[in-house]
């Protein structure tokens, strides 16, 4: 078992955070809303900006780093459900002046935002999940010397509503990176600027996670999804299987059923043993009190796969104001050198640091 030294950073209720060298000091920051925290203590909090409040959410469903105008300081991308606004936050160089937060588009509502380098150009593309709206990327325009210029191109590659839910997977095995969502995955062609990308209907996944994460689970050589009902219970994998004559299917596993509202998911080797583990959690009143198991006690956890029996490890675990949950965008790094991924984790419930000190065992030598 892991041993995890947990400090509250703040009561603030952003549901986003991210790790990042905000002052290029050489040492992680941490950022999450209208704030970041200095590293190495995360003690000393900066002003970022200011953070409307729309109803009990923040309109910041996302802190994804990207160095946006190419100035060499790392800016911020952005946006929520309620704006409907992609946003990036221009890094000003120093501690006291507010970031500039600059539109990128009106998109729809946005549920969160991923990025993937998705044409290897060496830098990610911005995929928002919009629920309602085409699944889109969006490029970041680059100058001669590939820096960026503070601008980028959309590129719509879904034709129908994209539902709630998206990942990253290479789910045919043509080593090109497909993008799943929760009704079916969009096929990446030869070139990702050919548009639209051919859709494949296969499962129904319902209030899916974001990301959908893939991984081969039972060791067979397929991709399996590994996906959480982030507005209801239920942690999964879906097993990929093959007929004979190649055509797809699809069976559904489960890896806990007694927790609800699994909204983001990363495969991390938490604990350095050589393997991927899956590591998740509660997100504390996504829809405030309108999910199944809404007023549950929360938690963080980490799951050893093992060919997909999925052995379950509590982290933090309890009623909120004693226990954290993970946010609809939690952070997983290691942030004190040690080589253990800590974990950073925000939401409605406050911001959390989970520093990863290793095995227990370790802990008492």
């Amino acid at each position: 078992m892991l041993a995890f030294k947990k400090r509250l950073l703040s009561d603030d209720k952003y549901e986003a955070c991210a790790v990042v060298d905000v002052n290029n000091d050489g040492i992680p920051d941490i950022v999450s809303g209208a704030f970041w925290y200095e590293g190495p203590d995360f003690t000393r909090r900066h002003r970022i900006c200011d953070v409307e409040a729309i109803g009990e959410y923040h309109d910041d469903f996302s802190d994804y780093p990207m160095d946006v105008d190419g100035d060499g300081l790392t800016d911020l991308i952005t946006g929520s459900w309620f704006t409907e606004t992609l946003r990036w936050r221009r890094n000003p160089g120093n501690k006291t002046d507010e970031w500039e937060t600059v539109d990128i588009d009106r998109c729809g509502n946005i549920e969160t935002i991923r990025c993937y380098d998705i044409d290897g150009c060496g830098v990610p593309e911005i995929f928002p999940n919009t629920p309602n709206e085409p699944q889109a990327f969006y490029k970041l325009l680059r100058d001669s010397e590939g820096k960026g210029t503070g601008t980028f191109k959309k590129i719509v590659i879904g034709e129908a509503a994209s539902g709630h839910g998206m990942g990253f997977v290479d789910i045919n095995g043509d080593g090109r990176i497909d993008i799943v969502l929760s009704e079916g995955w969009l096929e990446q062609p030869d070139d990702p600027y050919q548009t639209p990308w051919t859709f494949h209907a296969e499962w129904a996944l319902g209030s899916a996670s974001v990301p959908i994460l893939g991984h081969d689970v039972n060791g067979d050589g397929l991709v399996d999804l590994i996906v959480g009902q982030a507005h209801a219970y239920g942690l999964h994998w879906y097993e990929q299987r093959r007929s004979e004559d190649g055509s797809r299917s699809w069976v559904r596993h489960t890896i806990d059923d007694t927790g609800s509202q699994f909204h983001d998911l990363w495969l991390v080797d938490i604990d350095l043993d050589g393997e991927l583990e899956l590591i998740t959690g509660k997100r504390y009143r996504a829809h405030n009190d309108g999910d199944p198991g809404a007023h549950d006690p929360i938690g963080i956890y980490y799951y050893r796969i093992n060919g997909g029996q999925f052995n379950k490890h509590i982290i933090d675990y309890g009623r909120a104001g004693e226990a954290s949950g993970a946010g609809i965008y939690f952070w997983v790094q290691d942030l004190n050198g040690n080589g253990y991924p800590d974990i950073v984790a925000p939401g409605k419930d406050g911001l959390y640091l989970f520093e990863n000190r290793g095995p227990e065992k370790e802990q008492a030598q």
